[in-house]
């Protein structure tokens, strides 16, 4: 026993002190600048994720101004993981050396030793729900009910994975719920998760519209799928990762706990196959599944005579990502030129290069949260914002105020191409030549919120069709969409969306000069729009486009059938 604290002990030191020089030498990945951006304008709920993750980064960077305070919760409550679950799986086999070398071979593992993204608390609190819940099936105590629905609460703050997590626990073992203190759990956990719910419903349910609806592909491909299963075979080690899927598998279930563990390592693993029909699923979606996974492949191999060959495997694959998680600190010419390892070198030079040029105006990007955000992170401010054009998504940048702020203001617009200004920055940068210019007297409504009312049923290909729509205004000051006097124009267009590819903007039929709407009012417009030429099943976008922007997209992608 000595010997095996002393092992786990050693092996918590080294993670610690690995992810804490990890966190503070290697430079932010853009979702994290974005998610810095979160920190700074708290909130019960963002538009792509709940708010956790910027609880988890105001609480390190109030300590300490740099990336290593950015991340430093998240290397914390990854210690506090591993040794929760050693506390876990030491009840099916006290084995150090075997849980070192399984847990130190999952890739994943190693990304939320040190990033801060949502999955970083929502790996803290899977792990503390599944310590907790494991006690909860042997005590029906009101107590660990309570504690638990707390946790859960957390685990959904954390990312919305997580009701999946309840979902395949709760069906490995429906006779919870015939506990009372179970409907305690439901009760406490819906009253703390409460402020998000109303924070939705408030902003329209900006995450619902996101997840479920823009980021579907208008087109499966093959390659969802196939990139899908390779990621995570890879993620669960990219030697031994197949042995763990293999010793997982052959467990037999031989208690509550292990079936909730396999109901949720199957289930999260089929669920996010399946999306892969309808879009890209991001490889890290599954981190819970691998959570289980690990697990199941523990509770398997603790006890047993193992190959020879396996720890010699095991170890080379533990220096294999060592040797990586190296390269993100020292970069090494050759690796450069895989993208996912460059993309963690000269962001901070390359922001102080753009604010060299841009001062202290207010700074706008094209179609990018992340490189807005990289700016703000490494210049200490919030002077960036995205303009998210009609042929791009919306996100968390279509919410904050930013905009508001640029009204009537100068602004120093930056391209990674020539906008053909007569008078262009060209700025070299550590991330190559970008350009720059002032647009002043900035003028934009990209909040503003088109509806379409009614929309004929019978349209042809290529016939005009009488559409009513909603305008409605929710800046906190009324907006005027007449022309006159104006420096730049504004035009009411709209496109059509097939097969993933947005056709060309034209401008609506119907008179918009002079539309003036009060704060929170709406306005009721009647346009004609013009047909695809082509019959299939299209999206219709509507944009308010000022000049000299491309135009946002002040609608939703409404479906379409032209006959």
């Amino acid at each position: 026993m000595i010997r095996t604290n002393r092992l786990l002990f050693a092996f918590l030191a080294i993670w610690t002190i690995v992810n804490l020089l990890q966190a503070a030498f290697v430079e932010l990945h853009a979702d994290e600048a974005y998610y810095w951006m979160y920190s700074r304008f708290m909130d019960w709920g963002y538009f792509d994720h709940p708010p956790m993750v910027a609880v988890f980064i105001k609480a390190g960077d109030a300590l300490i101004h740099s990336e290593l305070g950015l991340r430093l919760l998240t290397v914390i409550s990854s210690t506090f993981s591993v040794y929760l679950l050693w506390l876990i799986l030491k009840q099916y086999g006290s084995n150090a050396r075997l849980f070192v070398c399984l847990f130190a071979s999952v890739v994943l593992f190693h990304v939320y030793g040190f990033i801060t993204t949502p999955d970083s608390p929502l790996f803290f609190f899977t792990i503390l729900f599944f310590y907790v819940y494991q006690r909860y099936l042997k005590r029906d105590s009101w107590m660990l009910a309570v504690v638990l629905a707390v946790i859960v609460a957390a685990m959904l703050y954390s990312k919305y994975h997580g009701i999946l997590v309840l979902f395949f626990t709760i069906l490995a073992n429906y006779r919870i719920l015939r506990r009372p203190s179970f409907w305690g759990i439901v009760l406490v956990a819906l009253l703390c998760y409460l402020p998000h719910i109303l924070w939705q419903v408030q902003h329209g349910y900006p995450s619902y519209y996101y997840h479920f609806i823009d980021r579907s592909a208008d087109v499966y491909r093959f390659s969802f799928t196939s990139e899908y299963l390779l990621a995570q075979l890879a993620l669960a080690g990219p030697l031994v990762g197949w042995f763990i899927y293999a010793a997982a598998v052959r467990l037999k279930s031989t208690d509550d706990f292990t079936r909730a563990l396999q109901f949720n390592c199957y289930g999260l693993f089929l669920f996010f196959l399946v999306s892969t029909l309808k879009g890209r699923v991001e490889a890290h979606w599954t981190l819970p599944a691998l959570l289980c996974l690990f697990m199941l492949a523990y509770i398997q191999l603790a006890g047993r005579q193992l190959p020879a060959w396996f720890e010699k495997l095991a170890i080379a694959n533990i220096v294999l990502i060592g040797l990586v998680r190296l390269a993100l600190i020292v970069p090494v010419e050759g690796f450069m030129k895989f993208k996912p390892l460059a993309y963690y070198f000269g962001n901070a030079s390359w922001a102080k290069e753009v604010q060299a040029h841009a001062g202290t105006s207010p700074v706008i990007f094209f179609d990018s949260f992340q490189i807005p955000s990289w700016y703000n992170y490494y210049n200490r401010s919030t002077n960036a914002t995205a303009y998210n054009s009609r042929n791009y998504r919306k996100n968390q940048y279509d919410l904050w105020p930013m905009e508001e702020n640029l009204q009537g203001r100068s602004a120093y617009v930056v391209t990674p191409y020539s906008r053909g200004e007569s008078a262009e920055d060209t700025i070299q940068t550590s991330k190559g030549v970008f350009y720059g210019s002032v647009v002043d007297t900035i003028r934009s409504y990209q909040k503003l919120a088109i509806q379409c009312d009614s929309l004929p049923g019978d349209w042809k290909a290529g016939a005009d069709k009488v559409v009513e729509l909603s305008v409605t205004n929710p800046y906190p000051y009324a907006v005027s969409l007449s022309n006159d006097g104006q420096k730049w124009n504004s035009y009411l267009e709209y496109g059509f969306k097939k097969d993933g590819v947005m056709g060309d903007f034209k401008p609506v039929f119907g008179h918009i000069d002079g539309l003036d709407m009060a704060s929170g009012a709406s306005e009721r417009l009647v346009v004609i729009l013009k047909g695809p030429a082509s019959p299939g099943k299209y999206k219709l976008v509507l944009s308010l486009r000022t000049e000299p922007f491309n135009g946002p997209r002040n609608s939703s992608m409404i479906p379409v059938d032209i006959r």
